[in-house]
């Protein structure tokens, strides 16, 4: 894909609808610039996984990792 965006005076850009589709950010997002032999790289800059929202949401009251689940797992088969 090869696209193009003019820099204002203010040195801001418009990022491209295909590039930000390809990109998956929305309005407030922000983009990673880094600086490669070959050019720049520009990624999305995210605070954490685009999955991190849902993490636990089947399992209310089981903690995170695999020893709250052993833990869970246990107390549902011996209540005491």
């Amino acid at each position: 894909m090869k696209t193009r965006a003019k820099i204002t005076s203010k040195g801001q850009i418009t990022v491209p609808r295909s590039v930000r589709h390809a990109l998956g950010v929305k309005e407030g997002d922000n983009l990673v610039f880094e600086q490669t032999e070959n050019g720049f790289n520009i990624t999305p800059a995210r605070g954490q996984s685009a999955f991190a929202k849902y993490r636990g949401i089947g399992t209310p009251g089981v903690g995170r990792g695999r020893k709250a689940v052993v833990e869970a797992v246990r107390e549902l088969r011996d209540p005491e």
